[in-house]
């Protein structure tokens, strides 16, 4: 399935040098960050990786997304937190895949509120549209 084209507002641009074990960085200088394998996966883990990276941005994508779902149903999302677990692993065949798991509080709405909530979010997040059908994405409500 493919998403249909968009009215581009902005474009990130960013370069890595060195792959996992390098530097990336943005052209407006904003970000400019040394990249290294987790100790995890045979790095020193002195630097972030891109798998912290993509949960950062994946997180506050989807807090976004969050906001923007409670106004149009008039919920109260402030002091909500949403947090993004990035996993790496080997998949059966042979690669590496990525596995997601998107967890959000938001403390002034009851139970249900917040899972309906957050499923809306789903569908309205960039970062959920690119992944899905791609990677894992799973959901919960602390």
């Amino acid at each position: 399935m493919s998403i249909p084209p968009v009215d581009v507002v902005y474009t990130a641009v960013a370069t890595a040098e060195n792959g996992r074990d390098g530097r990336v960085a943005t052209d407006d200088g904003k970000l400019d960050v040394v990249v290294n394998p987790p100790k995890e996966q045979g790095g020193n883990g002195a630097g972030t990786n891109p798998e912290q990276l993509f949960a950062a941005g994946y997180s506050a994508c989807f807090q976004g997304a969050l906001s923007v779902v409670a106004r149009q149903e008039k919920a109260d999302v402030s002091g909500s937190r949403v947090t993004a677990h990035v996993g790496i692993g080997k998949t059966p065949a042979g690669g590496f895949g990525l596995k997601v798991e998107i967890s959000a509080s938001i403390p002034n709405v009851d139970a249900a509120t917040a899972k309906d909530l957050v499923e809306k979010a789903h569908q309205v997040c960039p970062y959920s549209s690119a992944t899905r059908g791609n990677i894992e994405v799973t959901l919960t409500v602390a």
